[in-house]
């Protein structure tokens, strides 16, 4: 299916040239980090989100959307490159994609190709955070990715205010330090980010752009103004409820890792990281909106498609588990809003289709009318924009691998996960029964005909993905 791109004259917009011409449409790319789905336009009771809520009354939010490893480094490279991570070789923060796939054309280097001026601000690939955000650097970024790039410097953990360590036990670098913050938005991050964005929209406002901005929040260290921090009531928040045992049919391998007794959260500290989290939440929506209203103010949103996600979801006690690298809903499934200006009928709804963060790359390429690399592994997301209800999306399964060895997949009703590439243990979760997925199903007899299946066709999924077994082997 091909999408309609919209023909924008002259008489209309900023014209490229003196003469009445098509205009391309832009491509405006948001990254949050470490972002699950707690948005309230997701339906969370608690995280107040109102730009990005209003970001999806001009789109369609993708409510069953998955990454395909949750990390940063592997994901972003597999969004960026539309390839699994067992294609592109990105397998955790480590690593280099050049090394790997020499000739990759990522998806801003397509639009590059093509024309566009294309620019990065702040984190798309994997950086260390928050050790590079405070030296302002960007170690594994792609150059061939970016006509230009703007790296952030700020002080994370050490901006000036209330700091609170709410993991006490947890001395590593991704502990959840809280700091409620006495600067303003412009002295943090993700301001800083918002601001380059801004005035890279004014500088190419009259040229075609794929413009990628990264916000680093909600990543730990949890920094954000004041001001966020005063949009929650610490004592009001509801922590997961998680069956004291729900990690006692989990194999061996995983069960104790990121455990809550790693962090040292206690139920009123759990209640004060949540606050925190959400309140870095509500500071990165502030600043997407400020980007949004630029694109208002400089009359670029009628011909400039938007997209919102995260690299990967994020556990905050669930299982009695913290971060992510788990093979679980709550690790695996991220927001993402995809909003295509004139395709107003489906503005404001909601797909619940299995989709996969692969499908990025051929869906923005579609929509701009360029040609994608032949070996894209995700499937143009057209007709469920066109139709969120839509029969024809073929797609009935995500596929997202781990640490260990850990392999996943999801369907609409199941989700299958094995370990040590199958060597190590499984679990085998009945979505319609257990959203949650408390009960491991996958060493009762009763189940073993779903076993079976699913593994089977994870084992196929796997090998359409690039596995290779005699290139990745537990260690």
């Amino acid at each position: 299916m091909k999408l309609l791109i919209p023909l924008l004259l002259a008489t209309i917009c900023v014209p490229l040239s003196s003469q009445a011409e098509e205009r391309k449409p832009n491509i405006l790319l948001l990254l949050s980090d470490d972002l699950n789905t707690a948005l309230s336009g997701f339906g969370h009771p608690q995280c107040k989100t109102p730009r990005l809520d209003e970001l999806a009354k001009h789109g369609v939010r993708f409510e069953n959307m998955h990454c395909q490893y949750p990390v940063c480094g592997a994901s972003r490279a597999s969004l960026m490159t539309g390839l699994y991570p067992y294609t592109n070789g990105m397998l955790g923060n480590s690593g280099n994609l050049r090394k790997n796939l020499p000739d990759v054309v990522t998806l801003s280097q397509l639009f590059r190709n093509n024309g566009y001026h294309a620019g990065r601000v702040s984190k798309i690939y994997h950086m260390g955070i928050p050790f590079e955000i405070i030296a302002g650097t960007a170690y594994h970024d792609d150059a061939k990715s970016w006509d230009e790039t703007v790296n952030i410097k700020a002080p994370e953990q050490n901006a000036p205010g209330k700091r609170t360590e709410w993991s006490p036990k947890d001395k590593g670098s991704q502990t959840f330090t809280g700091v409620e913050a006495s600067t303003g938005d412009l002295e943090h991050a993700d301001g800083m980010a918002a601001e380059a964005a801004i005035e890279f929209l004014k500088r190419n406002k009259d040229k075609p752009f794929f413009l990628g901005c990264g916000f680093v929040r909600p990543h730990v260290p949890l920094v954000a103004p004041s001001k966020y921090f005063d949009l929650y009531d610490r004592d009001a928040m509801v922590v997961p409820q998680v069956p004291e045992d729900d990690l006692d049919d989990v194999p061996k391998i995983i069960r104790n890792y990121k455990s809550i007794d790693r962090y040292g959260v206690t139920p009123d500290l759990h209640k004060g990281l949540l606050e925190a989290y959400y309140a870095s939440i509500s500071y990165m929506d502030a600043q997407v909106g400020r980007v949004l209203d630029a694109l208002d103010e400089l009359g670029l949103r009628e011909n400039t498609i938007v997209i919102f996600s995260s690299d990967h979801g994020y556990l905050l006690g669930q299982h009695h588990k913290f971060q992510k690298q788990h093979l679980f809903e709550e690790s695996t499934r991220v927001p993402f809003i995809l909003s295509v200006p004139w395709m107003t009928d489906s503005h404001g709804t909601a797909s619940g289709h299995i989709t996969e963060l692969v499908d990025l790359y051929p869906t923005v390429a579609e929509l701009a009318g360029l040609t994608p690399p032949a070996k894209l592994q995700g499937l143009s997301l057209g007709p469920i924009l066109e139709n969120p209800a839509t029969n024809e999306w073929t797609k009935n399964l995500a596929f997202t691998i781990s640490r260990s060895g850990g392999e996943s997949i999801r369907t609409p009703d199941w989700r299958f996960t094995h370990w040590g590439f199958g060597a190590k243990g499984s679990e085998l979760y009945d979505r319609k029964n257990d959203p949650n997925e408390f009960t491991n199903l996958a060493n009762d007899p009763e189940y073993s005909d779903h076993l079976n299946q699913l593994s089977a066709r994870l084992k196929t999924k796997r090998k359409e993905a690039g596995y290779d077994p005699k290139r990745y082997k537990l260690k």
